[in-house]
């Protein structure tokens, strides 16, 4: 009777060790299932969420890139107002000077000689800045505000120099 219940308890043994066995293939089965199915669903949604990035991307390039051309457009503009206003200064300062040299064609000539001296200087100075200006090449907004308010000093200054000129004649 020992060896019947050995034998039944061996076979028994066998028995749940197959069957823990099984269940332990049915199991690691099922688990690597759901993990497969788990990740193929969040890479769906992070290509997905990549694809949205991307396209933000792209959207924010093209109103950045917009931007840059009105806001070039906008200092290409604000350039060629500024050169028509220096122009016609420069063209008044031009005017100024022939007026001046009939004027002191009459004066005495040791005063004719400082005058036409004072002109000659102030004839360069005006032909140097319409130099300048023809030649302005724009290298970024913060470079064109500083030439632009140091030439706009310089064509004050000019001009400043014409009154002066003209209220010692």
């Amino acid at each position: 009777m020992t060896i019947k219940i050995i034998y039944t308890l061996n076979l028994f043994i066998k028995y749940y060790l197959q069957m823990k066995k099984t269940f332990s293939t049915i199991f690691i089965i099922i688990f690597s299932l759901s993990i497969m199915i788990s990740s193929c669903q969040s890479s769906a949604k992070k290509i997905e969420k990549a694809n949205d990035k991307v396209q933000e991307a792209k959207k924010d390039v093209l109103d950045a890139k917009y931007d840059l051309n009105m806001a070039r457009q906008d200092s290409i503009t604000e350039f060629e107002q500024f050169k028509k206003e220096v122009e016609a200064k420069i063209t008044a300062h031009e005017k100024h000077i022939t007026e001046f040299k009939a004027r002191i064609a009459n004066d005495k000539l040791e005063n004719r000689a400082i005058y036409e001296k004072k002109l000659a200087d102030l004839e360069q100075k005006n032909t140097d800045m319409k130099k300048v200006l023809a030649e302005y090449k724009a290298e970024g907004q913060t470079n064109w505000q500083l030439f632009k308010t140091e030439f706009q000093r310089d064509v004050d200054k000019l001009g400043e120099a014409f009154n002066d000129l003209l209220k010692s004649i």
